[in-house]
């Protein structure tokens, strides 16, 4: 089944210039770049993708690696885009994370892990919402 996920390459990735490589991933992969923007998230953009970790231990630092530099937002499509996305970009901690996976290849640490992808339908469309508008998304 097509589906639609949101990708965010993260602020440390983008400004080891890795945006390209990981891009390149994703389409080698088979997945279609549907939109794509380089942005700086502000803390409002913030609060309302991570609604569900404000209030927890590390949700300050969170908010504030990810307003911290650039980075590129975009929505990618395939057939079960989310998990086919989420097995590309492996675990989040990077140690543990498969030889080839995004994670594995580019991220720093469970806090600088170089991606973010939607995990489920519903925070798919909640999470492209947030970052696109429908007449920037391409079929």
């Amino acid at each position: 089944m097509k589906e639609k996920t949101l990708v965010l390459i993260k602020p440390d990735a983008f400004e080891k210039n890795h945006t390209g490589e990981i891009i390149a991933i994703y389409e080698k992969k088979g997945l279609k770049l549907c939109a794509m923007k380089l942005m700086q998230m502000t803390k409002r953009v913030a609060q309302k993708h991570y609604a569900e970790h404000i209030g927890r231990p590390y949700y300050e630092e969170l908010e504030s690696f990810m307003t911290s530099a650039p980075l590129v937002a975009m929505v990618l499509e395939g057939d079960d885009a989310i998990a086919r996305v989420r097995e590309i970009n492996g675990k989040t901690n990077p140690a543990e994370a498969a030889e080839g996976t995004v994670r594995r290849l580019f991220a720093e640490s469970v806090g600088k892990n170089a991606v973010h992808a939607s995990d489920s339908p519903e925070s798919a469309a909640r999470e492209i919402a947030i970052f696109f508008s429908e007449i920037e998304i391409f079929d």
